[in-house]
């Protein structure tokens, strides 16, 4: 079933921040959480800097009436700039990619794509888009068709 939730980015501190949130609204995390020491290689990239492995790649919260947040550090060492402004995206989770497609298209007019829609190594079609206004949205669809 399609979704839509809120990703929070940190510099470093996404694993104190979600464990906060996680004694605030008095939920348990939704599935496990990925350390980006978990993730494959990714060709033409540097190697993961080892004081970077334990930092969180993603983790996923319940807070209230189904809305889920997820979160990620974002550290200058990565080739983020993460500040207040650029450190909360709209993430839509659509039911097939075909919808994908269309509301990425649609988002992305007159907007910049900063991640191409494409197939991931989680195995979800995932992308990243700031709109017109300024607004950055995801998507990470789980469908293959």
């Amino acid at each position: 079933m399609a979704s839509v939730s809120t990703y929070l980015n940190f510099p470093r501190s996404t694993e104190a921040a979600f464990n906060f949130y996680r004694s605030v609204f008095k939920t348990e995390f939704a599935g496990a959480v990925m350390r980006f020491g978990d993730m494959p290689a990714q060709p033409g990239c540097p190697p993961l800097a080892e004081a970077d492995r334990n930092l969180i790649m993603h983790v996923a919260l319940p807070i209230l009436g189904g809305h889920m947040i997820m979160g990620t550090d974002a550290p200058d060492s990565m080739g983020f700039a993460c500040k207040a402004g650029n450190n909360l995206f709209i993430n839509l989770q659509p039911d097939t990619r075909a919808e994908t497609d269309r509301l990425f298209a649609a988002l992305a007019a007159g907007g910049k794509v900063e991640s191409p829609l494409q197939e991931m190594f989680w195995g979800d079609y995932w992308g990243t888009l700031t709109d017109k206004f300024g607004i950055q949205w995801m998507f990470n669809c789980a469908s293959k068709t």
